[in-house]
């Protein structure tokens, strides 16, 4: 199907048709709706992987555990706990308020939701995002990515088999249906990608005052610090498993990496022994080791690491018709080169050594620029890491461990800044589609005239005295 500017206006009309006969504020319906998208998932899982192969060249494992198991595991999640989230709460008005006392606060959807998605995990961060647009009780629109057809399709399969349109969609299409969307007055919009694009989506959204949840990879990127009192053969082997994944190609992965000159060359051969150990001595060659997603985006990699290769320790080969490039280790780095300076989104890892008693200075340059989506830390201290993760602006992260900060049941996945606003998982994400509306509900008995005129004269002195006394 070809998506114009007037079947998704047609589209968005339908679904705020259906939100409207109040269909989805059944909170037994939410729960039904999320059990039919679990059962969805494992009927069409063959053809989600299928997906996943053909776009990104993922192994079976890692489009499971990346992308469809971590959908199932976050409706799970929602399951047990949505009719106690969804629960109004009852709150006491306040002396102020006598002689209505009892004040409720609904959780009421927004309505009409888009949702925009990524390449890099099309899976789940489609239906990740509509477990929390369901759960909240509105109708979406997922406008899924262009740059990975095979999983747009399957997607769209899932999807037109499991609900009817006017209650969920996908859309595909490049950048003008993208725009065709954002030109629609949606209720809710969450986006997942660039700061750039993150930045026409809010522009987008403001000329309909829609409130915008944006997860994005960070201007600069995500630092790794590793100090010389840390457990080196387990930052390695961490690190290099988090690289190979999706070959760079996530929001959170490692950017860059800030080492302990002391430590700095028993780090590398560390490292070296990981990727080697993981995935071989010729990763390019490895039917696991996925692929970068376009043609311009493995000449945009590989053109970038030949202006570094007389520093490129370990890597630096690729495949232009398999769209797959090495993981490149690339050493020394200074800290103000541009290759720190953006995010790489790509296998290419460039490695900035300091010496361990300066690693003030780094968190100070790390710390004027754009705020990261993730910070990972590697050391012996733990009170150092507290102090550091404490104090220090970024997304999320970790101490001695990478990207698992993202998998912890009821805890936030979010963004600041060039990284992002809101956030999501479990609870996260139902407040992140719902909105609290505050009722007082009134007794038609017993009223006081405290706040009623005249407040002037003897007489009336008493009110003013109350209403001091009340809000003590």
């Amino acid at each position: 199907m070809s998506w114009t500017k007037e079947l998704i206006h047609e589209t968005v009309e339908k679904q705020r048709a259906f939100f409207r006969t109040g269909k989805t504020l059944d909170r037994a319906w939410r729960i039904g709706q999320l059990k039919k998208l679990r059962d969805a998932l494992k009927k069409h899982e063959t053809a989600l992987v299928e997906a996943l192969h053909a776009d990104l060249g993922r192994s079976a494992a890692e489009a499971y555990f990346c992308d469809i198991g971590t959908v199932i595991l976050e409706i799970n999640e929602i399951l047990r706990s949505l009719r106690r989230w969804a629960r109004p709460e009852t709150h006491f008005s306040g002396f102020a308020c006598f002689p209505s006392v009892i004040t409720k606060v609904y959780k009421m959807p927004y309505g009409v939701s888009l949702i925009i998605s990524p390449f890099n995990f099309p899976v789940f961060l489609s239906l990740g995002v509509l477990c929390a647009s369901i759960a909240g009780g509105n109708t979406a629109v997922i406008k899924a990515s262009s740059k990975s057809p095979a999983c747009t399709r399957a997607l769209t399969a899932l999807i037109r088999e499991t609900f009817p349109e006017e209650y969920a969609v996908v859309i595909d299409g490049g950048h003008d249906v993208a725009d065709f969307c954002l030109e629609e007055r949606f209720d809710k919009i969450f986006y997942t990608g660039s700061p750039k694009v993150g930045s026409h989506v809010m522009e987008m959204a403001a000329r309909h005052l829609t409130p915008v949840t944006l997860e994005l990879g960070g201007e600069t990127g995500n630092w790794c610090v590793i100090r010389k009192d840390a457990d080196l053969k387990d930052a390695a082997r961490k690190i290099a498993f988090f690289k190979l994944c999706n070959s760079g190609q996530i929001c959170i992965n490692i950017n860059q990496i800030a080492v302990a000159e002391e430590v700095a060359g028993a780090f590398l051969q560390e490292l070296k022994a990981e990727f080697i150990r993981q995935i071989g001595e010729n990763a390019v060659s490895n039917p696991e080791y996925p692929r970068l997603i376009t043609s311009a985006a493995y000449e945009k990699c590989a053109s970038e690491a030949e202006q570094y290769r007389d520093r490129i320790v370990f890597g630096g080969t690729g495949d232009r018709e398999k769209l797959k490039y090495s993981p490149t280790v690339i050493y020394p780095v200074d800290i103000h080169e541009p290759i720190v300076c953006h995010e790489l989104f790509n296998p290419l890892l460039p490695i900035v050594p300091f010496q361990d008693a300066e690693i003030d200075r780094v968190l100070d340059t790390i710390a004027g620029r754009e705020h990261g989506l993730a910070l990972y830390l590697f050391t012996g201290d733990r009170k150092w890491a507290r102090s550091v993760m404490s104090a220090q602006q970024y997304g999320g992260g970790c101490v001695n461990e990478v990207c698992l900060h993202m998998m912890v049941k009821g805890a936030p996945f979010n963004g600041t800044g060039h990284s992002g606003m809101g956030a999501y998982h479990g609870i996260w994400g139902f407040r992140e589609f719902t909105h609290p509306s505050t009722v007082l509900m009134g007794s038609r008995h017993l009223n006081l005239p405290l706040r009623e005129h005249p407040y002037e004269g003897k007489k009336n002195q008493w009110k003013m005295r109350l209403v001091r006394r009340f809000e003590r």
